[in-house]
């Protein structure tokens, strides 16, 4: 199995792309990978570490498309970046799946007008897993839609569920919509009526609102909201993970006691602090296109990346997409 990966996507792009392609490949993720970039600069990279070069092939593309890029110009104007390169060497088969660290409106954009939308699937979704006491949860959307309709939101649910079931072997999983309280009288009259609207659904296995205090608890196997919502709960549990540990290694600086509990709760720091690092869960999954790709953080590090491709490898395995054609082509249109 081959998977494409987009070298110039994270922002300290291509050292973590180079070195997380090495670690896949040592940890036989994938059969080969297709590093897609500037080939000089990938030729010098690799030459620092040891590994098997029948297993990493470059391939050259000129362009490099940056954060500030506005996603259309990318498709119009940067036609030989890595981005798109890499996802036209997807559709045209031969790669199983994509990884990118990059602009994420771009990678979506070239994701959608390259692979197209899965026939019946209104909008695609962005979905990611998220760690929490429990279980993994899978929240979706998480930015590729600010503004959504009920139908959107029922069929994120759908997307969601899909998921679950093919990554995370979840027989039937539980569903939950986010909102501002539990009852179904509350939040605006979007998720009033997403509310109506899984509760009669009887492909969805839907377990009422959850509030943001309990995301972390694993309550549900699926989180559905719209993409605004979702974004900003996701960089904003991203960001207290990481003040919670920062202030812990300021404090433990500071105090001779808090040095010695910190040597005796190392285990337990260590377990939390890996549980909680969204590089352990490599990227989120753009569904409902006929494609696979993953889009990784842009902090990401060389473990987000081969995690991220350890996901695009595990989802072309799964058949997910072939069940996702089918499920949404056996409904009306």
């Amino acid at each position: 199995m081959h998977i494409a990966l987009d070298a110039y996507g994270s922002d300290n792009a291509p050292f973590p792309e180079v070195e997380g392609a090495i670690l896949a490949i040592k940890e036989n993720v994938c059969n080969k990978i297709l590093l897609v970039g500037k080939e000089a600069e990938l030729t010098r990279e690799l030459d620092k570490y040891f590994y098997d070069p029948l297993r990493i092939e470059i391939i050259h593309s000129s362009e490099v498309v940056t954060m500030a890029d506005n996603p259309a110009d990318v498709i119009k104007k940067k036609t030989d970046s890595s981005i798109l390169r890499a996802v036209k060497i997807h559709q045209e088969g031969k790669a199983a799946g994509v990884v990118s660290a990059g602009n994420t409106g771009a990678v979506m954009a070239s994701s959608l007008l390259t692979y197209g939308r899965i026939k019946n699937v209104l909008r695609p979704a962005l979905a990611v897993p998220l760690p929490t006491q429990n279980r993994p949860e899978i929240i979706l959307d998480v930015g590729a839609n600010v503004d959504c309709s009920p139908e959107n939101l029922v069929q994120f649910a759908l997307l969601g569920s899909l998921y679950s079931k093919f990554f995370f072997q979840s027989q039937k999983p539980e569903v939950a919509l986010l909102n501002i309280g539990e009852e179904s009288v509350k939040g605006n009259d979007l998720v009033k009526k997403v509310y109506s609207e899984l509760t009669k659904h009887e492909d969805i296995n839907f377990i009422g609102n959850i509030e943001g205090k309990d995301l972390l608890k694993g309550i549900a196997d699926v989180v559905v909201c719209d993409g605004f919502v979702g974004n900003v709960m996701l960089k904003t549990v991203e960001g207290v993970a990481l003040a919670i540990f920062t202030m812990m290694k300021e404090q433990i600086k500071k105090d001779w006691v808090a040095k010695i509990g910190a040597l005796l709760s190392f285990p337990v720091y260590t377990y939390l602090k890996k549980k909680m690092d969204h590089s352990e869960y490599g990227g989120a999954l753009l569904l409902g296109v006929n494609g696979i790709t993953v889009i990784s953080h842009g902090r990401a590090n060389p473990v987000a990346i081969k995690n991220a491709i350890k996901v695009a490898a595990r989802i072309a395995e799964s058949g997910f997409i072939n069940h996702t054609r089918e499920y949404f082509e056996r409904m009306k249109s």
